[in-house]
């Protein structure tokens, strides 16, 4: 009968970080393209993106949410640094659980990857073309509702548009941009007239199948399907081009909170507790949990251990820079959105064009667009690597199929086969699903990874006391027993995870029943780790 608690043993584990050679990852990373990976993951998603879905349920203390957000970042990246200089496999939280915890568990946190990753690259990509939308505007283009969003979401768009042709028709002495304009339209969108709704209808136009309405995202679709193209070609084309993005977007973000505290008025950031937090401290944590899947950045920089060039000393450097100048620039942008209109305004799909939008400062709209989609497409190109380089450790070690999922190109050492697989399937999502349905679905297999690899290092510091560590997990006393800095990982990782409702629980424990049927039924049976003598499991 198979040990579903059998461990990897690390010194096996050390020793695959070393082999290289044609059929081996490609070591080309060092730790600015590593920093730069962890930033081009963090900035892009949470701040072009969810920072629009979370200020619905903060208002302005969403800024408190990217603290909260960034503190149980902060105690995770510790962690994920601790176990990224010591054990520099692909894998990331996988590779950590499986020398740790045992198999079951680091099958379990694999599995709970793929709704991190892969689904997280859709929930970007959608992000992506509600930006290429304004994009080609700015050329007097103007693609149909139906062709640009799910239909969801497209409706929401058309609604929006019929709300600001609404409130010109019957209030124009109201100056679009201006405070009142913005709550002249914050009421119209709270209560809209039978009359506004069938303008929507009619702007979206969408076509049928079957009797039934339909919409599909088909710039959400053509990107995933182009980052998908540049990671098979390689990993080195893959850093620069990340790398060129990344200095453009920070450059936009930079932009924006200059710019924008300008246009920021006070007041709607609200005169008391009740008005900055309307939906009080709970509203907060929510925020929190459904922005938190922006913070992956630092954990995908540890999936690519393989192809560091000294991950001892490069990786942890990537995660926790990369972390640290991004949350600084989280909640500089949250003050700053949230300050340029009343949070019921901001949009969901493309938060911070709209807020200059609305304010007509169309130039600067344009700039950020841009910087939005730079930023997006980086974020894209580090969600996918994180989810190929874990399958291919899962692979590597018979949890899946070798010949699939471990399969390296001969020219651009890649996993080229579920680099694909994983392509079409966060571009079929991503077109089809509206974005804070699949945000939400993320979250919470990001939360459960951040929770297991705190839990990792503190059964590590007392099973494998003397193995070496280039870069330790600060707060940790009497050898494990006494675990601080990863306990409070554990608290506020955990709490984000309950702020989230049983509904993404649901999804969470209905998505790992899936595994597990697949573990027992394919996996456990061609483990290389369940072929192990007795006396090589764990170290």
């Amino acid at each position: 009968m198979a040990n579903l608690l059998k461990r990897k043993p690390l010194s096996q584990i050390v020793s695959e970080a070393k082999e290289e050679g044609e059929e081996h990852l490609e070591r080309a990373l060092g730790p600015v393209s590593l920093t730069a990976l962890g930033v081009g993951a963090v900035i892009g998603a949470g701040i072009f993106v969810m920072a629009g879905l979370g200020a619905h349920y903060a208002g302005p203390g969403l800024m408190l949410s990217f603290v909260l957000s960034g503190l149980g970042c902060a105690f995770a990246g510790l962690c994920y640094a601790e176990f990224a200089a010591m054990i520099p496999l692909a894998g990331s939280a996988y590779t950590y659980a499986y020398a740790t915890l045992g198999e079951i568990f680091a099958w379990i946190i694999g599995w709970d990857l793929t709704l991190e990753y892969a689904m997280g690259a859709s929930t970007v990509s959608s992000g992506w073309s509600s930006y290429f939308a304004e994009f080609l505007k700015m050329f007097g283009i103007k693609l149909p509702l139906w062709i640009s969003y799910d239909h969801w979401t497209g409706m929401e768009v058309a609604k929006d548009t019929a709300a600001h042709e609404f409130l010109a028709k019957t209030h124009p002495e109201l100056v679009s941009g201006t405070q009142g304009f913005l709550n002249a339209l914050q009421a119209i969108m709270a209560s809209p007239p039978a009359s506004l709704l069938d303008r929507a209808h009619q702007l979206l136009s969408p076509p049928h199948l079957f009797g039934a309405e339909i919409g599909f995202n088909l710039p959400a679709f053509l990107i995933a399907l182009a980052i998908t193209t540049i990671l098979v070609i390689g990993i080195k084309e893959s850093a620069k081009f990340n790398a060129g993005i990344v200095m453009v977007k920070v450059s936009v973000v930079l932009f924006v909170l200059v710019l924008g505290s300008h246009y920021v008025h006070p007041s709607n950031w609200g005169h008391d507790w009740h008005s900055f937090a309307p939906f009080g401290f709970a509203g907060i944590g929510s925020a929190a949990g459904y922005i938190f899947f922006a913070y992956i950045g630092f954990d995908a920089v540890s999936t690519t251990a393989q192809e560091a060039k000294n991950p001892q000393r490069d990786l942890p450097i990537g995660i926790i820079v990369s972390l640290f100048i991004c949350t600084v620039l989280y909640v500089g942008v949250a003050a700053v959105l949230t300050g340029m209109e009343p949070w019921q305004l901001v949009n969901i799909g493309a938060p911070i064009t709209y807020a200059f939008l609305d304010h007509n400062i169309h130039w600067a709209s344009n700039i950020i667009t841009c910087g939005a989609l730079a930023g997006l497409t980086s974020v894209m190109l580090v969600m996918l690597i994180g989810q190929t380089r874990v399958l291919y450790a899962m692979a590597s070690d018979g949890l899946l199929p070798r010949k699939f999922f471990a399969a390296i190109h001969h020219k651009f050492h890649t996993p080229w086969k579920n680099t694909i697989l994983v392509g079409l399937l966060a571009a079929c999502v991503g077109s089809v699903t509206p974005i804070d349905k699949i945000g939400k679905m993320v979250n919470i297999g990001t939360l459960l990874a951040f929770v297991m690899v705190c839990t990792s290092i503190i059964v590590l510091r007392i099973t494998a006391p003397d193995q070496p560590r280039p870069f330790r997990t600060p707060g940790i006393f009497f050898g494990g027993r006494l675990p601080i800095v990863p306990g409070l990982g554990i608290i506020a990782n955990g709490y984000l995870m309950y702020s989230l409702g049983w509904q993404n629980w649901a999804r969470l424990f209905i998505w790992l029943g899936i595994g597990l049927v697949v573990y027992f039924t394919y996996s456990v049976k061609h483990s290389k780790v369940q072929k192990l003598p007795k006396a090589q499991e764990g170290d």
